[in-house]
């Protein structure tokens, strides 16, 4: 409940508050007696009152089910998999959306041969301060295979000299009240939220880590794979409340998915066996699983059947949202 005051005069007194007016004395009983949680004076706290009642109309958006989609080692395949959820819910009529987390990724959006999509990137957002409206900026960004992509730019390497280029100061890097602030809009505007994680857990990382239903880890069917992921997992653990593991083919001395998995100490969520001819339809910008059939599409499909939490378990864990 929120009391709306609209004070004539000086408004009464300043307080501590410097020049901002507050309410009269006379309001402070009305609002205990109404039971009212905020006391808004205009015009002073317009801006103040047009949050919470923005705050209370999203309040009854289904929000999306966010997967985020990590390597347990570099060049696992994350970022083909991440895009292949995506693209395969999209192709199932889900309002989904692509977030392209690692600055250094070149831009996602070459995954769907999206890079002269016009559209919002990170770069656009790196100011972002207010509320997000959750259908603008899903709106906003660029539209391929019947998905909407966030990834980063490449605008902003022109010119740059080669040692920032080698260094990686001169891409732009998201932070974690960015990240809050466009998963918080994403959310609210889409069924399905696909991110795709850097392999490094700052702070950052661990806003997506804990916004997640369901973290996925792929990692090759090998030893040293196996090595890799398990630091992996520890060090991802305490930030996300479901982990589970994908095993890519083929396994070069024989190693079992599920001897993977219990090796790392994750489930097992899936297999994902040799797609011969993935690595050409992406070097053509051809969507990975954008056909709808192959093991790839097979393995998504099968992912996208997990259980989704319910309308009341989301109001119940929705603190990452701060």
């Amino acid at each position: 409940v929120v009391l709306v005051s609209r004070d004539g005069g000086d408004g009464g007194d300043r307080g501590d508050r410097g020049d901002r007016r507050q309410p009269s004395d006379d309001v402070w009983p009305l609002a205990v007696a109404m039971g009212a949680d905020e006391v808004c004076l205009l015009p002073d706290a317009e801006a103040a009152l047009l949050e919470l009642l923005a705050t209370c109309a999203e309040s009854s958006t289904p929000r999306a089910w966010v997967v985020a989609v990590i390597g347990g080692r570099g060049g696992a395949g994350a970022s083909s998999l991440a895009a292949a959820l995506a693209v395969t819910a999209a192709r199932a009529g889900e309002r989904a959306t692509f977030v392209d987390a690692d600055p250094l990724s070149g831009g996602a959006d070459l995954l769907f041969a999206g890079e002269a999509a016009a559209g919002v990137r990170w770069s656009d957002l790196a100011a972002t301060q207010d509320r997000v409206h959750p259908p603008a900026l899903r709106a906003a960004l660029p539209q391929v295979t019947d998905l909407a992509v966030l990834s980063s730019d490449r605008s902003g390497w022109l010119g740059v000299d080669p040692a920032d280029r080698a260094a990686g100061t001169a891409c732009f890097d998201v932070g974690p009240e960015v990240m809050t602030s466009v998963l918080d809009a994403l959310g609210r505007g889409s069924d399905v939220v696909v991110v795709d994680l850097p392999r490094r857990v700052d702070e950052t990382t661990r806003v997506v880590l804990a916004a997640a239903d369901l973290v996925l880890v792929i990692a090759p069917a090998e030893v040293r794979a196996a090595a890799a992921t398990s630091r992996l997992a520890a060090a991802i653990a305490p930030y996300a409340a479901d982990v589970q593991l994908v095993v890519r083919g083929p396994a070069p001395g024989g190693l079992r998915a599920a001897d993977l998995a219990g090796a790392v100490g994750l489930p097992l969520a899936g297999e994902l066996r040799p797609e011969p001819g993935l690595a050409g339809c992406l070097e053509r910008g051809e969507p990975p699983a954008g056909r709808g059939v192959g093991p790839l599409a097979r393995l998504c499909r099968t992912l996208l059947e997990q259980p989704r939490p319910s309308r009341s378990e989301w109001e119940d864990n929705s603190a990452w949202l701060g």
